[in-house]
């Protein structure tokens, strides 16, 4: 059976370490004298383009725009939602050294759509990605977070009751959100798109169980049939031909995570009621488990397996990969043919980027397009 169109057995997340001329524009922006919004934008572009060919000399299929356009994976894109805000952050079962915890998000008025989010970004790298001579055989990749990042970290609390005294038409209004967003980036050509959701993997933190249990006065397992009904709602409406993706990790924040724990309490939901076509899954380290939850997996799914770490500098151990992958093969229905490659998150889930170099980071996606084109041949659509 061939790959979803736009999967690839190289595959990545989707964000990259931003170039220093980036960092050094947006540490201007909460100071006296900040960069104008053309002007970083035309810097973002012109990197934007470096990092595209980029991904392309080193083997990948799918391309992002690195996320460079953003400070955080989901904030940037959930505050051009209207009635949406950040406020505060979400505890963490980790000490980390740096003390960052998850940033939270309010909703202090109605759920819209008022402009297409994306659009704009996809246009600019298409029109990079088309000049390539690989044209024909790449696709561009849109990530967003899920819309479950608007409900898990605050709750009830989080969302006005005056706006909403009930929460059926909070739903309602997220999913119609997300189906014009889904609509706008068809419209104009997108054909994947990814869902970034940390959430269904802080649910399989022992500790972010209880607390959410605590916040949302809700059994943890009815909160994940909740969040697989709400992602089923948001995607219902896409067009047969547009693949949808979910990316699930344990944080990934200057190469350091917040929480732990193996797939088994949300596998079954995960895999059998979740209408995705494809599943970026955390698998570089014990906190994700073993790979058993993977027996749940439908015959006609795939799952993109991380288990290559984008949090460490140095190369991943070749031998040791292809030994997880066959070892992950043995729980899939038809085997290795259900698997891909990749590295457990993005090297840049936030503007600071992970602890490794650009020319470190590029040197381990080759190597995980050296070893997918060992393990699955030379042609990474197949």
């Amino acid at each position: 059976m061939p790959l979803p169109a736009g999967v690839y057995r190289a595959d990545h997340v989707g964000s990259f370490l931003r170039p220093k001329p980036i960092l050094a524009a947006r540490e201007t922006l909460d100071g006296p004298n900040p960069i104008s919004a053309t002007d970083l934008r035309k810097l973002e572009d012109e990197h934007i383009a470096t990092v595209v060919r980029n991904q392309l000399a080193s083997g990948l299929r799918a391309i992002t725009d690195g996320e460079f356009r953003r400070a955080w994976f989901h904030l940037d894109f959930l505050q051009h939602l209207a009635g949406v805000e950040r406020t505060g952050s979400l505890s963490s079962t980790n000490v980390t050294t740096h003390g960052v915890t998850p940033p939270k998000i309010a909703v202090v008025g109605k759920i819209g759509h008022p402009n297409a989010i994306q659009v704009d970004d996809y246009n600019y790298v298409e029109s990079v990605r088309k000049q390539s001579e690989l044209a024909a055989t790449t696709t561009t990749k849109v990530c967003i977070p899920s819309p479950t990042m608007v409900h898990f970290r605050g709750g009830r609390e989080a969302i006005s009751s005056e706006v909403y005294p009930t929460l059926e038409p909070f739903f309602e209004d997220l999913v119609a959100a997300y189906q014009a967003e889904i609509a706008d980036l068809y419209a104009a050509g997108c054909r994947f798109v990814q869902l970034d959701d940390t959430n269904l993997a802080y649910l399989c933190d022992e500790g972010m169980r209880a607390e959410a249990a605590k916040r949302h006065g809700a059994d943890p397992q009815a909160l994940t049939k909740q969040y697989a009904a709400l992602i089923n709602k948001a995607v219902s409406k896409r067009p047969k031909d547009m693949i949808i993706g979910i990316h699930l990790c344990r944080g990934n924040f200057r190469s350091q995570w917040f929480a732990q724990g193996g797939y088994e309490p949300v596998a079954e939901v995960l895999f059998r009621e979740l209408d995705v076509d494809v599943y970026f899954l955390e698998y570089d380290d014990a906190r994700s488990g073993d790979f058993s939850p993977l027996r749940f997996l439908p015959e006609n799914k795939i799952v993109v397996l991380g288990v290559m770490s984008s949090k460490k500098a140095e190369l991943d151990d070749k031998e040791q990969v292809v030994k997880r992958l066959k070892e992950a093969a043995t729980y899939c229905p038809r085997g290795l043919d259900q698997l891909c490659l990749s590295h457990q998150c993005g090297f840049s889930s936030t503007v600071e980027g992970n602890e490794l170099t650009e020319e470190q980071q590029w040197a381990k996606v080759r190597l995980e397009v050296e070893i997918a084109k060992e393990v699955w041949g030379e042609d990474l659509s197949k």
